[in-house]
């Protein structure tokens, strides 16, 4: 009886630890959640910033732009009074200006291709979580379906309850036994 007792154990400890095991997937899928709601967070905090420094590139390029035309003004006043040594010094400026302008337009095309990228990047990644979410919330589903069934059949009782032989079918098994090897 007690080798019977201890196959029992042995049975219900093995359905336990495969219990384990099957709710482990459910912690990581929803870890896996929690890190991919970060990594969104982070992806949101980059577009908000790449999209001020567009918005900055462009008020920045503007202001060049009205400096250049101011520029062209002060150049026409100076070529009309004939005073070339302050006319080069404002075609430098306005030199240095147009080469600015440039650099901000070079950087905004960077910008631009990188925070397309980074849209891109959370569009995949926000599909990716909330199929994610769809499997978290099925396999929570399923854990609280088996654990209400659980409740009601317990696979390990019952395979106890089938390991368990009675003194009565030893009996019965007995005279069996003994009457196949006594025709022999």
């Amino acid at each position: 009886m007690a080798l019977v007792n201890r196959v029992a154990r042995l049975f219900k400890a093995d359905f336990h630890a495969v219990l384990d095991q099957i709710e482990e997937p459910e912690q990581m899928l929803r870890q896996a959640v929690r890190d991919m709601e970060d990594e969104l967070g982070g992806t949101e905090q980059r577009i908000a910033a790449l999209a001020l420094e567009q918005q900055a590139l462009d008020g920045r390029r503007e202001e060049l732009k009205s400096a250049i035309v101011d520029l062209d003004g002060q150049l026409d006043l100076c070529f009309k009074s004939g005073k070339d040594e302050l006319a080069k010094k404002l075609i430098r400026k306005k030199l240095e200006a147009e080469r600015f302008v440039k650099r901000i337009a070079a950087n905004q095309v960077a910008n631009g291709k990188y925070l397309e990228e980074q849209r891109k990047f959370y569009e995949e990644n926000r599909a990716t979580l909330e199929s994610l979410r769809q499997k978290a919330e099925l396999v929570a589903h399923q854990a609280s379906a088996r654990n209400r069934n659980h409740g009601n059949f317990d696979d390990a009782a019952w395979m106890a309850r089938e390991l368990t032989v009675g003194d009565e079918e030893v009996e019965i098994a007995y005279l069996r036994e003994k009457d196949a090897r006594s025709v022999s």
